[in-house]
């Protein structure tokens, strides 16, 4: 509250004009200022953190101990991450030619099914029933597969390359060509959910789409008992093995990439003495990297075979 006083300093002179001076008391604007606080306090909603959702394994026993850890060779895709890096130990870069940006050089070397497939007779197929070479650099030796069409025809290489405009590429456009049958099903689910198909109420139609997604996915088992059946749809099972060289970023640029494509079944573990051999001989013939016009490989060619 303003308050106006006026002062003659004790003097009194005819005819002298008085001094007025403006006292301003701020103690309702304080009440005001706290008044206000506490409204915002009560009444805003504060932003809900988007974090990446990551399913981490369960301490409980498992009645059989391969569950998670064996996958249908057919469903079965081996990602191995490795990252170029110089003398220093720094990533280096790449250049993409489409874009013309230059991006760290993360690489993916990914191949289908087992290491080695099996032979005619159904037994397991070995390192030795194909011919290797040991190369001894210094102190280091490096085993690679001579073969180069046997190396080139197993494994396959691409990068991180996410969109170019509305089109697909590098390993996003892999992932999406072996995953279609799930994202073709999510969509057709999601028309259904911006419909109306599983209610009005807001709550209750998210959750029964989110539901029914992570069943499309395989992510979650069948718990609704309804009228859909999404047993005869093909889910690849993903595994992602982080090599030495791999960078944090790289695998975080993974875990992306199982979002994005709607993979509901992966998982990371460590790189093995013949994920070393297929890496080794990939770089020892200097294979180049899969175009994305021939990433279609991954489709699954025996998918409509399955039962």
């Amino acid at each position: 509250m303003a308050q106006i006083e006026q002062s003659d300093n004790g003097k009194k002179k005819k005819g002298a004009q008085k001094k007025k001076s403006i006292h301003v008391d701020f103690t309702p604007m304080v009440d005001m200022n706290m008044l206000l606080i506490t409204f915002f306090m009560l009444c805003t909603t504060m932003i809900k953190p988007q974090t990446l959702n990551i399913a981490l394994p369960s301490n409980e026993k498992s009645e059989n101990a391969d569950v998670g850890t064996k996958a249908d060779q057919r469903d079965a895709i081996t990602l191995i991450l490795d990252t170029e890096r110089d003398e220093n130990g720094n990533i280096m870069s790449y250049h993409d030619p489409v874009t013309g940006q230059d991006i760290p050089n993360h690489i993916i070397y990914y191949y289908q099914g087992k290491p080695l497939d099996d032979k005619e007779d159904g037994t397991p197929s070995e390192v030795k029933d194909f011919e290797t070479q040991q190369l001894i650099n210094g102190t280091d030796t490096t085993m690679i597969f001579t073969d180069k069409a046997f190396v080139a025809n197993k494994v396959k290489m691409v990068r991180f390359r996410g969109n170019d405009n509305s089109a697909r590429r590098g390993v996003r456009l892999a992932l999406y060509n072996r995953n279609q049958d799930v994202l073709n099903k999510i969509d057709s689910i999601k028309k259904i959910y911006e419909t109306g198909g599983y209610g009005t109420d807001k709550d209750a139609s998210k959750a029964r789409f989110e539901e029914e997604a992570a069943r499309v996915r395989g992510a979650k088992k069948d718990t609704l008992n309804n009228e859909y059946d999404y047993s005869a749809i093909t889910r690849p099972v993903i595994i992602i093995k982080p090599g030495p060289n791999a960078s944090y970023e790289n695998v975080v640029k993974a875990l992306d990439e199982m979002q994005i494509n709607q993979i509901g079944q992966y998982q990371i573990n460590t790189i093995n003495a013949m994920d070393s051999l297929w890496v080794n001989s990939f770089k020892y013939h200097q294979l180049e990297e899969i175009s994305d016009g021939d990433l279609g490989d991954m489709t699954d060619p025996e998918k409509n075979k399955r039962k």
